[in-house]
């Protein structure tokens, strides 16, 4: 068949026949990438001696099908907004399953805390003691911090028998002990489900006193509880509770934003971000309003109804992690231009009220927590008696250029937390190819808002760059303070995720200049259909390697 044959061949196909015609290929392509990658698996991580090559195979083919079908779903869906929140729903699903229990950071007292709250507990009284079934569940699933550490040694090689040294690191294999057993999360599975042994001491309610941060987690739970699952299935309808709380917050803020939308669902579609929206961690509601307040700060205009968002939002995030969050307060009053404005009120007297009410809302649940606390112990202070908030200050006051290298070393050790965007669990799980995919995305989806103009003008940019810095070292004050001993030349605590409304911020800032630098010819329109893949391509791939190194990862090093 000649070129000129083949072209007419296609050029009779109806419009519906070539697009038939190409899903086509795209499944069959699908399928034969499943292929490839179970053998990959199953040479690599040894797969066969725990797993039927066929099951592997039909699965890994099967689920590559899948993504091909979800992804003419999405294409269909009508709008930038509609299509960014069902990636978000569809790989956030990915990392509440692909993610085992209780490995987000304070997972275990944020899922003791929603499990009491589901019951309709919103109260806190340290007397209670959940079910049997629960106690079983924390038991079997340790946090990364428990009495557990990342193991290494001699082990067989399983290609040539020999005895060679091994290191779990990045996997999720722990040892209890210097000389003690080595658990992985099969192990876990398998101690919870065979519910063998004793009873499991009773469990008492977490040093947590917060309620309406983890009430769509709870409303999954209920829901759960009553169509008859137990302590797991609850979890995990708690995370997808929280993952529909995080994908409408997103959505709202993808219809909100007048400029850099692909940014905004880069953000969004993070494995990091998504990692925590799919948890039972109220990061899933405080990430969603931080990019929805972004999101609305983008608006050439604000009426009425912007304002109204806005603060509820500010409200929120300051009930959930108070003080810090105050400097959203100012934001508007700093970026926005009187003709901006058009709001009831000035915006000064605006600004005062909403720093009113998000302050008095913080006091108010910190009273409630109080007042509504009963039978628990001296609480002890975290990190130990060697973190003395007060003599921290003092001594940061004290020393402010020794602060400030403190600080600066700090990012320095750490990447600048950019590349540690694929850092997952409790700071025990790097994959090292997200950390490095991490920063290139984000990037790639700068370039694409650079196709806009006019951009966000000289003073929200300059206002949004100011905010990032101060709102940074902020968070690494408070960590320093309240987490870190006295004097210690090294934050304790930070993660890349405190940093996510920071380099959000920071790309918004920087998306005119990259304009000016690179001067694109794609338009917005291109913009954002080039952005959904691609965001939703590195979610998914986050989602997979999450899996792999969780429940594929290399099993053959725990010594027998």
């Amino acid at each position: 068949m000649t070129a000129a044959d083949k072209q007419g061949f296609w050029a009779r196909l109806t419009p519906a026949r070539r697009a038939a015609l190409g899903w086509g290929l795209a499944v069959a392509a699908a399928a034969a990438l499943g292929v490839v990658w179970s053998y990959c698996w199953r040479v690599f991580f040894y797969l066969d001696s725990r797993l039927p090559a066929i099951w592997t195979t039909l699965g890994c083919a099967g689920f590559c099908v899948l993504v091909v079908a979800a992804a003419a779903l999405v294409r269909r869906l009508p709008g930038f907004a509609a299509r960014g929140m069902a990636c978000i729903l569809l790989c956030g699903a990915l990392f509440a399953f692909a993610n085992p229990p209780l490995q987000t950071p304070d997972e275990t007292d944020h899922y003791l805390r929603t499990y009491a709250i589901s019951l309709g507990r919103f109260d806190f009284d340290y007397a209670r003691t959940y079910p049997e079934d629960v106690a079983r569940l924390v038991e079997a699933f340790p946090g990364a911090w428990v009495n557990a550490h990342t193991s290494a040694g001699m082990g067989e090689d399983p290609d040539t028998g020999e005895e060679t040294p091994y290191n779990t690191a990045g996997y999720a294999l722990k040892q209890y002990g210097k000389d003690g057993r080595i658990q992985s999360i099969a192990d876990s599975f398998a101690a919870y489900l065979g519910k063998t042994g004793e009873a499991p001491a009773p469990l008492h309610e977490p040093v947590s006193f917060l309620v309406l941060p983890f009430a769509p987690g709870a409303l999954g739970m209920a829901l759960a509880r009553l169509l008859g699952f137990g302590a797991l299935g609850c979890l995990y309808a708690g995370r997808l509770g929280n993952l529909l709380a995080y994908a409408a917050l997103c959505r709202a803020a993808l219809r909100s934003a007048q400029k850099y939308r692909p940014a905004f669902l880069a953000f969004m579609l993070l494995p990091l971000s998504l990692f925590m929206g799919a948890s039972l961690s109220y990061d899933a509601t405080l990430l969603g309003c931080y990019y929805l307040m972004l999101a609305l700060l983008t608006r050439e205009r604000w009426k009425p109804r912007t304002a109204a968002v806005y603060a509820a939002a500010c409200v929120f995030v300051n009930i959930a992690k108070p003080y810090l969050n105050l400097l959203w307060v100012l934001l508007p009053l700093a970026l926005l231009s009187a003709r901006a404005w058009q709001a009831k009120g000035r915006r000064w007297l605006w600004t005062a009220g909403m720093g009113a009410g998000a302050l008095a809302a913080t006091l108010l649940v910190e009273a409630y927590g109080r007042l509504a606390r009963h039978n628990y112990p001296v609480i002890a202070r975290q990190g130990g008696q060697a973190v003395d908030g007060m003599q921290q200050l003092l001594f940061v006051l004290r020393n402010p250029l020794r602060t400030i290298a403190t600080f600066w070393g700090t990012l320095y050790e750490n990447e600048f937390f950019l590349g540690q965007l694929g850092v997952f669990g409790w700071k025990d799980l790097p994959v090292p190819l997200l950390n490095l995919l991490g920063p290139c995305v984000l990037g790639a989806a700068l370039c694409l808002c650079a196709a806009e103009t006019p951009g966000l003008g000289r003073r929200r940019a300059l206002g949004l760059g100011g905010f990032a810095a101060v709102y940074a070292a902020g968070a690494m004050a408070a960590m320093y303070i309240t987490y870190t001993p006295v004097a210690m030349v090294r934050i304790v605590g930070l993660q890349a995720r405190y940093f996510l409304p920071v380099f959000l911020a920071l790309g918004l800032a920087a998306a005119a200049p990259l304009r000016r630098a690179l001067a694109p010819s794609a338009g917005v329109f291109r913009a954002e259909r080039l952005a959904v893949p691609l965001c939703a391509a590195h979610a998914l791939l986050g989602a997979v390697l999450l899996f792999q190194h969780y429940f594929v990862g290399p099993f053959y090093t725990i010594p027998v």
